[in-house]
């Protein structure tokens, strides 16, 4: 992975909180997110790093040219194919070949893989609601609209769309 510029050397009036609040808070949340993400994984004793969860979240909607992956996770074709690798032997991914193209390696989940993702996701969910178990009745509702918004920018599926992605996901 190579860093496209240095923190440390931004001027000081660049340095610190971002010009617009929201970006901010959505820059916190996203240390939050992660937190509560390798600590899910710890949970449940998924045998993975968050990086090879990360690749079995993104191989739901169904199997993937290694390349195309790559692209997807924002990684070199060699560290995807390490990556497909160490999943074949752990048996969360299968390798497929397609008649029609037999050069390009194709990966898909296993049926271990897709119910590790789908453990994984709940305990994220259970980790979520009990972390805002404590939160008043209103205070989400213009928080929910903002959030969602964000998802629509990202073009990740809520939610209920992507339960309904992992229910039909393509294994084995």
């Amino acid at each position: 992975m190579t860093i496209q510029s240095d923190p440390m050397a931004m001027t000081d009036d660049v340095r610190g909180e971002p010009a617009d609040e929201f970006v901010g808070a959505l820059v916190s949340l996203s240390r939050v997110m992660v937190a509560v993400a390798m600590r899910t994984l710890a949970r449940i004793d998924a045998d993975v790093t968050l990086q090879q969860f990360r690749t079995l979240v993104v191989l739901v909607p169904g199997p993937q040219r290694v390349v195309d992956l790559a692209k997807l996770l924002g990684v070199q074709s060699s560290t995807a194919t390490r990556m497909c690798d160490r999943l074949v032997r752990k048996g969360l991914v299968a390798r497929h070949e397609r008649r029609a193209d037999r050069r390009a390696a194709w990966v898909g989940l296993t049926v271990a893989g897709k119910e590790l993702v789908g453990l994984g996701m709940r305990a994220r969910q259970q980790e979520l609601e009990r972390m805002l178990a404590d939160l008043r009745p209103g205070d989400t509702d213009v928080t929910t609209g903002a959030l969602v918004a964000v998802l629509r920018a990202a073009g990740e599926l809520t939610d209920g769309a992507w339960w309904q992605q992992w229910a039909d996901s393509v294994v084995e």
